[in-house]
Protein backbone atom coordinates (compact mmCIF):
# COMPACT_ATOMS: atom_id res chain seq x y z
CA UNK A 1 0.00 0.00 0.00
CA UNK A 2 0.97 3.47 -0.27
CA UNK A 3 -0.85 6.65 1.01
CA UNK A 4 0.06 8.04 -2.32
CA UNK A 5 -2.64 5.80 -4.10
CA UNK A 6 -5.51 7.58 -3.02
CA UNK A 7 -4.51 10.47 -4.82
CA UNK A 8 -2.99 8.59 -7.81
CA UNK A 9 -5.89 6.39 -8.66
CA UNK A 10 -8.12 9.46 -8.45
CA UNK A 11 -5.52 11.30 -11.48
CA UNK A 12 -6.44 8.03 -13.18
CA UNK A 13 -10.13 7.77 -13.56
CA UNK A 14 -10.61 12.14 -13.43
CA UNK A 15 -7.40 13.14 -14.97
CA UNK A 16 -8.91 16.14 -16.58
CA UNK A 17 -10.75 17.65 -13.58
CA UNK A 18 -9.63 20.22 -11.04
CA UNK A 19 -7.63 19.37 -8.28
CA UNK A 20 -6.31 22.34 -6.84
CA UNK A 21 -7.36 26.54 -7.25
CA UNK A 22 -4.95 28.87 -5.82
CA UNK A 23 -6.36 32.54 -7.33
CA UNK A 24 -7.01 32.10 -10.45
CA UNK A 25 -4.87 29.36 -10.99
CA UNK A 26 -6.39 25.77 -11.70
CA UNK A 27 -4.39 22.55 -11.09
CA UNK A 28 -6.19 19.10 -12.69
CA UNK A 29 -5.45 15.76 -11.55
CA UNK A 30 -3.30 14.88 -14.52
CA UNK A 31 -0.69 18.04 -14.19
CA UNK A 32 -0.80 17.39 -10.74
CA UNK A 33 0.19 13.68 -11.05
CA UNK A 34 2.75 14.80 -13.59
CA UNK A 35 4.23 17.15 -11.15
CA UNK A 36 4.67 14.66 -8.48
CA UNK A 37 5.99 12.11 -11.02
CA UNK A 38 9.18 14.52 -11.60
CA UNK A 39 9.25 15.35 -7.91
CA UNK A 40 10.01 11.29 -7.64
CA UNK A 41 12.37 12.00 -10.23
CA UNK A 42 14.15 14.64 -8.78
CA UNK A 43 14.19 13.15 -5.53
CA UNK A 44 15.91 10.13 -7.09
CA UNK A 45 18.13 11.87 -8.80
CA UNK A 46 19.31 13.16 -5.43
CA UNK A 47 20.29 9.58 -4.29
CA UNK A 48 16.98 9.48 -2.00
CA UNK A 49 15.44 5.82 -1.23
CA UNK A 50 12.12 4.43 0.74
CA UNK A 51 12.03 5.40 4.37
CA UNK A 52 14.65 8.64 3.43
CA UNK A 53 12.95 11.99 4.90
CA UNK A 54 12.33 14.52 3.23
CA UNK A 55 11.24 18.09 4.66
CA UNK A 56 8.45 20.60 3.34
CA UNK A 57 8.34 24.07 4.20
CA UNK A 58 5.87 25.85 2.13
CA UNK A 59 2.15 27.74 2.52
CA UNK A 60 -0.72 26.29 0.98
CA UNK A 61 0.19 26.44 -2.31
CA UNK A 62 -0.08 23.43 -5.18
CA UNK A 63 3.88 23.10 -4.85
CA UNK A 64 3.20 21.49 -1.78
CA UNK A 65 0.88 18.86 -2.95
CA UNK A 66 3.37 18.16 -5.75
CA UNK A 67 6.31 17.72 -3.42
CA UNK A 68 3.93 15.68 -0.75
CA UNK A 69 2.80 13.50 -3.17
CA UNK A 70 6.26 13.23 -5.05
CA UNK A 71 7.88 12.13 -2.28
CA UNK A 72 5.43 9.37 -0.86
CA UNK A 73 5.61 8.14 -4.38
CA UNK A 74 8.70 7.76 -4.16
CA UNK A 75 8.62 5.63 -0.78
CA UNK A 76 10.05 8.37 1.15
CA UNK A 77 8.74 10.47 4.43
CA UNK A 78 7.63 13.61 4.74
CA UNK A 79 8.61 15.90 7.18
CA UNK A 80 6.11 18.77 7.16
CA UNK A 81 7.32 22.10 8.88
CA UNK A 82 5.74 25.55 9.36
CA UNK A 83 7.57 28.03 6.20
CA UNK A 84 7.60 30.71 9.40
CA UNK A 85 9.97 28.80 11.39
CA UNK A 86 13.52 30.51 12.21
CA UNK A 87 16.87 29.39 11.66
CA UNK A 88 17.51 27.26 15.39
CA UNK A 89 14.14 25.34 15.08
CA UNK A 90 14.73 24.59 11.46
CA UNK A 91 18.14 23.01 12.50
CA UNK A 92 16.67 20.88 14.67
CA UNK A 93 13.47 19.44 12.87
CA UNK A 94 16.55 18.64 9.86
CA UNK A 95 18.94 17.12 12.36
CA UNK A 96 16.35 15.55 14.58
CA UNK A 97 14.29 13.66 11.23
CA UNK A 98 17.76 13.29 9.55
CA UNK A 99 16.25 14.78 6.62
CA UNK A 100 18.06 14.10 3.12
CA UNK A 101 16.14 17.26 0.85
CA UNK A 102 14.36 20.48 2.44
CA UNK A 103 11.66 21.95 -0.12
CA UNK A 104 11.39 25.83 1.22
CA UNK A 105 9.43 28.53 0.08
CA UNK A 106 11.94 31.62 -1.38
CA UNK A 107 10.56 33.62 2.15
CA UNK A 108 11.64 30.48 4.16
CA UNK A 109 15.33 29.83 2.52
CA UNK A 110 17.32 32.08 4.27
CA UNK A 111 16.54 30.27 7.57
CA UNK A 112 16.66 27.03 6.33
CA UNK A 113 20.09 27.80 4.72
CA UNK A 114 21.35 29.38 7.72
CA UNK A 115 19.74 26.12 9.67
CA UNK A 116 22.29 24.28 7.80
CA UNK A 117 25.45 26.04 8.36
CA UNK A 118 25.02 24.28 11.72
CA UNK A 119 22.78 21.31 10.84
CA UNK A 120 24.35 20.12 7.41
CA UNK A 121 23.08 16.90 5.78
CA UNK A 122 20.12 18.45 3.82
CA UNK A 123 20.06 19.62 0.52
CA UNK A 124 17.78 22.56 -0.17
CA UNK A 125 15.50 23.07 -3.08
CA UNK A 126 13.73 26.39 -3.48
CA UNK A 127 10.25 26.58 -4.46
CA UNK A 128 10.22 29.61 -6.26
CA UNK A 129 6.97 28.74 -9.24
CA UNK A 130 8.47 29.67 -11.96
CA UNK A 131 12.03 28.17 -11.30
CA UNK A 132 10.15 25.34 -10.08
CA UNK A 133 8.30 24.68 -13.01
CA UNK A 134 11.48 24.80 -14.79
CA UNK A 135 13.53 22.40 -12.40
CA UNK A 136 10.54 19.68 -12.72
CA UNK A 137 10.50 20.04 -16.43
CA UNK A 138 13.55 18.40 -17.14
CA UNK A 139 13.39 15.88 -14.57
CA UNK A 140 12.61 12.20 -15.45
CA UNK A 141 9.12 11.10 -14.94
CA UNK A 142 8.65 8.32 -12.08
CA UNK A 143 4.97 7.11 -12.42
CA UNK A 144 5.13 4.01 -10.40
CA UNK A 145 4.40 4.03 -6.52
CA UNK A 146 6.10 2.47 -4.90
CA UNK A 147 5.03 -0.05 -1.95
CA UNK A 148 5.04 0.28 1.72
CA UNK A 149 3.80 -1.66 4.06
CA UNK A 150 0.44 -0.69 6.76
CA UNK A 151 2.95 -0.49 9.01
CA UNK A 152 5.68 1.99 7.39
CA UNK A 153 5.82 5.75 8.13
CA UNK A 154 4.85 8.06 5.78
CA UNK A 155 4.47 11.32 7.46
CA UNK A 156 6.43 12.77 10.81
CA UNK A 157 4.19 15.49 11.67
CA UNK A 158 6.16 17.80 14.98
CA UNK A 159 4.03 18.30 17.79
CA UNK A 160 4.44 21.70 19.91
CA UNK A 161 5.12 20.63 22.70
CA UNK A 162 4.94 23.11 25.66
CA UNK A 163 8.21 22.18 27.01
CA UNK A 164 11.54 20.77 25.81
CA UNK A 165 11.50 20.27 21.56
CA UNK A 166 9.18 19.40 19.63
CA UNK A 167 8.82 15.33 19.35
CA UNK A 168 8.24 13.71 15.53
CA UNK A 169 4.98 11.28 15.78
CA UNK A 170 5.49 8.78 13.28
CA UNK A 171 1.80 8.25 11.39
CA UNK A 172 1.96 5.53 8.85
CA UNK A 173 0.46 4.72 5.31
CA UNK A 174 -2.00 2.97 7.38
CA UNK A 175 -2.79 5.62 10.49
CA UNK A 176 -3.48 8.08 7.43
CA UNK A 177 -4.89 5.88 5.08
CA UNK A 178 -8.19 4.41 7.06
CA UNK A 179 -7.72 8.36 8.69
CA UNK A 180 -9.02 9.46 5.13
CA UNK A 181 -11.10 7.02 4.88
CA UNK A 182 -13.33 7.28 7.82
CA UNK A 183 -13.18 11.03 7.23
CA UNK A 184 -14.94 10.87 4.33
CA UNK A 185 -17.26 7.95 5.34
CA UNK A 186 -18.63 9.52 8.75
CA UNK A 187 -18.08 13.00 8.49
CA UNK A 188 -17.54 14.75 5.20
CA UNK A 189 -18.99 12.25 2.63
CA UNK A 190 -17.10 13.89 0.24
CA UNK A 191 -18.10 13.36 -3.74
CA UNK A 192 -15.83 14.82 -7.37
CA UNK A 193 -18.60 17.57 -6.80
CA UNK A 194 -17.63 18.95 -3.92
CA UNK A 195 -15.34 21.95 -3.53
CA UNK A 196 -13.59 22.01 -0.46
CA UNK A 197 -11.87 25.11 1.57
CA UNK A 198 -8.06 25.00 1.87
CA UNK A 199 -7.21 27.24 4.69
CA UNK A 200 -5.96 24.66 7.36
CA UNK A 201 -2.28 24.48 7.07
CA UNK A 202 -1.12 21.92 5.07
CA UNK A 203 2.16 21.02 7.23
CA UNK A 204 -0.21 20.41 9.92
CA UNK A 205 -2.64 17.36 10.19
CA UNK A 206 -5.80 18.54 10.37
CA UNK A 207 -5.46 20.22 6.71
CA UNK A 208 -3.72 17.06 5.35
CA UNK A 209 -6.03 14.59 5.96
CA UNK A 210 -9.19 16.45 6.65
CA UNK A 211 -8.88 19.20 3.75
CA UNK A 212 -5.83 17.85 1.18
CA UNK A 213 -6.27 14.06 1.22
CA UNK A 214 -9.74 13.73 1.91
CA UNK A 215 -10.75 15.62 -1.30
CA UNK A 216 -7.79 13.73 -3.67
CA UNK A 217 -9.25 10.75 -2.83
CA UNK A 218 -12.64 11.81 -3.67
CA UNK A 219 -11.94 13.98 -6.69
CA UNK A 220 -13.33 17.13 -5.36
CA UNK A 221 -11.26 20.87 -5.74
CA UNK A 222 -9.83 22.20 -3.35
CA UNK A 223 -9.20 25.82 -3.30
CA UNK A 224 -6.36 26.45 -1.67
CA UNK A 225 -5.41 30.17 0.65
CA UNK A 226 -1.82 30.31 1.90
CA UNK A 227 -2.79 32.95 4.61
CA UNK A 228 -5.62 32.95 6.54
CA UNK A 229 -8.09 35.72 6.28
CA UNK A 230 -11.34 36.20 7.00
CA UNK A 231 -12.97 38.62 4.50
CA UNK A 232 -10.29 36.68 1.34
CA UNK A 233 -12.02 33.28 2.52
CA UNK A 234 -15.36 34.56 2.66
CA UNK A 235 -15.37 35.95 -0.75
CA UNK A 236 -13.46 32.55 -1.78
CA UNK A 237 -16.34 30.43 -0.01
CA UNK A 238 -18.52 32.63 -2.11
CA UNK A 239 -17.00 32.83 -5.36
CA UNK A 240 -16.19 29.12 -5.57
CA UNK A 241 -19.02 27.87 -4.28
CA UNK A 242 -17.72 26.24 -1.20
CA UNK A 243 -19.40 23.23 0.13
CA UNK A 244 -17.17 22.07 2.80
CA UNK A 245 -15.38 24.73 5.81
CA UNK A 246 -12.76 22.80 7.62
CA UNK A 247 -11.53 25.57 10.68
CA UNK A 248 -10.17 25.78 13.91
CA UNK A 249 -12.53 27.39 16.24
CA UNK A 250 -10.53 30.86 16.03
CA UNK A 251 -11.69 31.20 11.99
CA UNK A 252 -15.09 30.85 12.89
CA UNK A 253 -14.92 33.49 14.95
CA UNK A 254 -13.42 35.50 12.59
CA UNK A 255 -16.05 35.32 9.85
CA UNK A 256 -18.07 36.04 12.54
CA UNK A 257 -16.64 39.04 13.00
CA UNK A 258 -16.96 40.60 9.65
CA UNK A 259 -19.45 43.39 9.35
CA UNK A 260 -20.31 41.94 6.30
CA UNK A 261 -20.43 38.13 4.68
CA UNK A 262 -21.72 37.13 1.50
CA UNK A 263 -24.53 34.41 1.27
CA UNK A 264 -23.38 30.73 1.09
CA UNK A 265 -25.83 28.81 -0.50
CA UNK A 266 -23.93 26.06 -1.17
CA UNK A 267 -22.07 25.36 2.15
CA UNK A 268 -23.59 22.16 3.37
CA UNK A 269 -20.94 21.15 5.86
CA UNK A 270 -18.47 22.66 8.60
CA UNK A 271 -16.16 20.71 10.39
CA UNK A 272 -14.73 22.20 13.46
CA UNK A 273 -10.99 20.68 15.12
CA UNK A 274 -7.65 22.03 16.74
CA UNK A 275 -9.56 23.41 19.64
CA UNK A 276 -12.51 23.44 22.02
CA UNK A 277 -15.57 25.47 19.52
CA UNK A 278 -17.47 27.71 22.29
CA UNK A 279 -20.85 26.58 21.46
CA UNK A 280 -22.28 29.96 21.30
CA UNK A 281 -19.60 30.80 18.15
CA UNK A 282 -21.17 27.36 16.91
CA UNK A 283 -24.59 28.81 17.02
CA UNK A 284 -24.03 32.11 16.03
CA UNK A 285 -22.25 30.90 13.03
CA UNK A 286 -25.17 28.17 12.12
CA UNK A 287 -27.03 31.38 12.84
CA UNK A 288 -25.73 33.60 10.18
CA UNK A 289 -24.42 30.93 7.44
CA UNK A 290 -27.15 28.23 7.75
CA UNK A 291 -24.54 25.54 7.43
CA UNK A 292 -24.38 22.56 10.16
CA UNK A 293 -20.93 22.56 12.37
CA UNK A 294 -19.70 19.46 13.61
CA UNK A 295 -16.98 19.34 16.51
CA UNK A 296 -14.72 16.88 16.37
CA UNK A 297 -11.64 16.13 17.81
CA UNK A 298 -8.19 14.89 17.38
CA UNK A 299 -4.57 15.07 17.52
CA UNK A 300 -1.40 14.84 15.71
CA UNK A 301 -0.85 11.41 17.30
CA UNK A 302 -3.88 10.63 16.27
CA UNK A 303 -3.89 11.28 12.24
CA UNK A 304 -5.60 13.23 13.49
CA UNK A 305 -9.31 12.52 13.76
CA UNK A 306 -10.36 10.31 16.47
CA UNK A 307 -14.01 11.70 17.31
CA UNK A 308 -16.64 13.85 15.67
CA UNK A 309 -20.09 14.69 16.02
CA UNK A 310 -22.36 13.22 12.75
CA UNK A 311 -24.63 15.29 10.59
CA UNK A 312 -28.25 14.78 10.29
CA UNK A 313 -29.31 14.88 14.19
CA UNK A 314 -26.40 12.96 15.67
CA UNK A 315 -24.61 15.22 17.08
CA UNK A 316 -24.58 17.50 21.09
CA UNK A 317 -23.37 21.49 20.58
CA UNK A 318 -20.30 21.35 22.98
CA UNK A 319 -19.54 17.57 22.25
CA UNK A 320 -16.66 16.32 20.16
CA UNK A 321 -18.74 13.77 19.19
CA UNK A 322 -18.61 10.16 19.49
CA UNK A 323 -15.04 7.70 17.98
CA UNK A 324 -14.79 7.14 14.60
CA UNK A 325 -15.29 3.86 12.67
CA UNK A 326 -12.11 1.65 13.96
CA UNK A 327 -11.43 3.88 16.94
CA UNK A 328 -11.97 3.35 20.91
CA UNK A 329 -12.06 5.92 23.51
CA UNK A 330 -12.29 5.89 27.31
CA UNK A 331 -12.16 8.00 30.23
CA UNK A 332 -9.27 7.06 32.89
CA UNK A 333 -8.42 7.88 36.34
CA UNK A 334 -4.65 8.79 37.74
CA UNK A 335 -4.13 4.74 38.19
CA UNK A 336 -5.17 4.21 34.36
CA UNK A 337 -8.91 2.69 35.66
CA UNK A 338 -12.01 3.59 33.25
CA UNK A 339 -14.07 6.21 34.95
CA UNK A 340 -17.91 6.02 34.96
CA UNK A 341 -20.06 7.56 32.95
CA UNK A 342 -20.48 11.67 33.65
CA UNK A 343 -17.05 11.20 35.79
CA UNK A 344 -13.90 13.30 34.44
CA UNK A 345 -10.86 11.71 33.66
CA UNK A 346 -7.53 11.47 31.47
CA UNK A 347 -9.05 10.19 27.34
CA UNK A 348 -7.39 7.69 25.97
CA UNK A 349 -7.59 6.32 22.14
CA UNK A 350 -7.01 3.42 20.53
CA UNK A 351 -7.25 2.17 16.82
CA UNK A 352 -5.79 2.60 13.52
CA UNK A 353 -5.54 6.10 14.04
CA UNK A 354 -3.03 5.87 16.55
CA UNK A 355 0.74 6.82 15.79
CA UNK A 356 3.50 4.50 15.55
CA UNK A 357 5.75 6.57 18.05
CA UNK A 358 7.73 9.58 18.22
CA UNK A 359 10.71 9.16 16.45
CA UNK A 360 13.41 8.11 18.26
CA UNK A 361 12.28 9.04 21.74
CA UNK A 362 11.36 5.44 23.11
CA UNK A 363 11.07 6.77 26.58
CA UNK A 364 8.21 9.35 25.43
CA UNK A 365 6.47 6.72 23.25
CA UNK A 366 6.15 4.52 26.42
CA UNK A 367 5.15 7.65 28.85
CA UNK A 368 1.88 8.10 26.28
CA UNK A 369 1.23 4.70 24.69
CA UNK A 370 0.58 1.28 26.51
CA UNK A 371 1.17 -2.04 25.77
CA UNK A 372 -1.96 -2.06 24.80
CA UNK A 373 -2.37 0.39 22.02
CA UNK A 374 -4.48 2.95 24.29
CA UNK A 375 -2.37 6.36 24.00
CA UNK A 376 -3.03 9.02 26.91
CA UNK A 377 -3.80 12.34 25.38
CA UNK A 378 -3.13 14.26 28.14
CA UNK A 379 -6.36 15.96 27.71
CA UNK A 380 -9.51 15.84 30.46
CA UNK A 381 -13.10 14.83 29.56
CA UNK A 382 -16.05 13.00 30.38
CA UNK A 383 -18.53 10.68 28.53
CA UNK A 384 -22.30 10.55 28.84
CA UNK A 385 -25.04 8.10 28.62
CA UNK A 386 -24.83 8.38 24.81
CA UNK A 387 -21.64 7.83 24.59
CA UNK A 388 -20.73 11.13 23.57
CA UNK A 389 -17.44 12.52 24.69
CA UNK A 390 -16.93 16.40 26.14
CA UNK A 391 -13.24 18.13 26.41
CA UNK A 392 -13.43 19.78 30.19
CA UNK A 393 -10.00 21.02 29.61
CA UNK A 394 -5.94 20.17 28.62
CA UNK A 395 -5.12 18.76 31.95
CA UNK A 396 -1.73 20.91 31.94
CA UNK A 397 -4.12 24.28 31.96
CA UNK A 398 -6.02 22.85 35.01
CA UNK A 399 -6.05 25.65 37.70
CA UNK A 400 -6.10 24.55 41.08
CA UNK A 401 -7.16 27.48 43.71
CA UNK A 402 -7.01 26.96 47.10
CA UNK A 403 -7.84 23.17 46.42
CA UNK A 404 -10.50 23.50 44.10
CA UNK A 405 -10.10 22.48 40.35
CA UNK A 406 -11.12 24.84 37.70
CA UNK A 407 -11.45 24.18 33.97
CA UNK A 408 -10.64 27.56 32.05
CA UNK A 409 -12.54 26.20 29.07
CA UNK A 410 -15.80 26.51 31.35
CA UNK A 411 -15.17 30.11 31.97
CA UNK A 412 -14.32 30.56 28.75
CA UNK A 413 -17.61 29.69 27.96
CA UNK A 414 -19.31 32.14 29.98
CA UNK A 415 -17.05 34.89 28.53
CA UNK A 416 -17.86 34.18 24.89
CA UNK A 417 -21.82 34.57 25.80
CA UNK A 418 -20.69 38.36 26.06
CA UNK A 419 -22.17 40.18 23.08
CA UNK A 420 -19.33 42.45 23.11
CA UNK A 421 -16.04 39.77 23.23
CA UNK A 422 -14.61 38.06 20.54
CA UNK A 423 -11.74 36.00 21.78
CA UNK A 424 -11.10 34.80 25.02
CA UNK A 425 -8.49 32.93 26.98
CA UNK A 426 -8.52 31.64 30.87
CA UNK A 427 -5.04 30.93 32.57
CA UNK A 428 -3.75 30.17 35.93
CA UNK A 429 -1.48 33.20 37.72
CA UNK A 430 0.37 32.38 40.76
CA UNK A 431 -1.26 34.11 44.26
CA UNK A 432 0.82 33.49 47.64
CA UNK A 433 -2.43 32.61 49.55
CA UNK A 434 -4.83 30.52 46.86
CA UNK A 435 -2.16 28.66 44.78
CA UNK A 436 -3.38 30.40 41.35
CA UNK A 437 -5.94 32.80 41.06
CA UNK A 438 -8.07 33.00 37.77
CA UNK A 439 -7.31 35.22 35.02
CA UNK A 440 -8.48 36.14 32.01
CA UNK A 441 -7.42 37.88 28.87
CA UNK A 442 -9.55 39.01 26.36
CA UNK A 443 -10.11 40.61 22.61
CA UNK A 444 -13.23 42.57 21.69
CA UNK A 445 -14.96 42.79 18.92
CA UNK A 446 -15.29 46.31 16.75
CA UNK A 447 -16.55 48.82 18.59
CA UNK A 448 -17.21 47.08 22.07
CA UNK A 449 -17.30 49.43 24.77
CA UNK A 450 -17.36 46.87 27.71
CA UNK A 451 -15.25 47.51 30.58
CA UNK A 452 -12.93 44.68 32.72
CA UNK A 453 -14.94 45.36 35.67
CA UNK A 454 -18.05 44.69 33.74
CA UNK A 455 -17.17 41.41 32.28
CA UNK A 456 -15.77 39.89 35.40
CA UNK A 457 -19.11 40.91 36.69
CA UNK A 458 -20.95 39.33 34.11
CA UNK A 459 -18.86 35.86 34.37
CA UNK A 460 -19.59 36.11 38.48
CA UNK A 461 -23.08 35.78 37.88
CA UNK A 462 -22.95 32.67 36.46
CA UNK A 463 -20.34 30.96 37.98
CA UNK A 464 -19.60 29.43 41.93
CA UNK A 465 -17.74 32.24 43.69
CA UNK A 466 -14.48 30.40 43.47
CA UNK A 467 -14.91 30.56 39.65
CA UNK A 468 -14.64 33.47 38.25
CA UNK A 469 -11.52 35.81 37.52
CA UNK A 470 -10.62 38.12 39.90
CA UNK A 471 -8.06 39.37 36.83
CA UNK A 472 -9.53 40.01 33.38
CA UNK A 473 -7.43 42.58 31.06
CA UNK A 474 -8.31 43.58 27.25
CA UNK A 475 -5.87 43.05 24.90
CA UNK A 476 -5.65 43.79 20.75
CA UNK A 477 -5.29 39.97 19.79
CA UNK A 478 -4.65 36.75 21.53
CA UNK A 479 -1.32 34.52 20.34
CA UNK A 480 -1.68 32.19 18.15
CA UNK A 481 -0.34 29.64 17.03
CA UNK A 482 -0.04 28.68 13.48
CA UNK A 483 -3.38 26.62 12.59
CA UNK A 484 -5.13 29.54 15.07
CA UNK A 485 -5.12 28.13 18.05
CA UNK A 486 -4.94 30.40 20.78
CA UNK A 487 -1.18 29.89 22.87
CA UNK A 488 -1.94 30.10 26.18
CA UNK A 489 1.47 29.14 27.40
CA UNK A 490 2.56 32.87 25.46
CA UNK A 491 -0.22 34.73 27.42
CA UNK A 492 1.52 37.49 29.66
CA UNK A 493 -0.37 39.09 32.02
CA UNK A 494 -0.10 43.11 32.62
CA UNK A 495 2.32 44.53 35.33
CA UNK A 496 -0.99 46.61 36.08
CA UNK A 497 -4.88 44.91 35.66
CA UNK A 498 -7.91 45.86 36.93
CA UNK A 499 -9.04 43.58 40.01
CA UNK A 500 -11.97 43.26 42.04
CA UNK A 501 -12.19 45.59 44.38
Amino acid sequence: MNLARLFTDTAADRPDAVALRLDEQTISYRQLAEASERVAGLLGAHGVRPGDRVAIMLPNVPEFAFVYYGVLRAGGVVVPMNPLLKAREVAYYLSDSGARMVFASPAAAPEVAAALQSAPGATLVVVEPDSFAELLAVQERRPAVVGRVAGDTAVILYTSGTTGHPKGAELTHGNLTANVEVSQSDLVQLSADDVVFGGLPLFHSFGQTVTLNTAMAAGATLVLLPRFDAATAAGLLATHGATVFAGVPTMYAALLGLPTAPKLPALRVCVSGGAALPVEVLNRFEERFGSEVLEGYGLSETSPVASFNRSGGLRKPGSIGFPVTGVEMQVLDADGAPLAVDEVGEIAIRGHNVMKGYWNKPDATAAVLDDQGWFRTGDVGRVDSDGFFFIVDRKKDLIIRGGFNIYPREIEEVLYEHPDVAEAAVVGIPHPQYGEEVGAAVALRPGAMVTEAELRAFVKGQVAAYKYPRHVWIVDALPMGPTGKILKREIVPPVTYEVEA
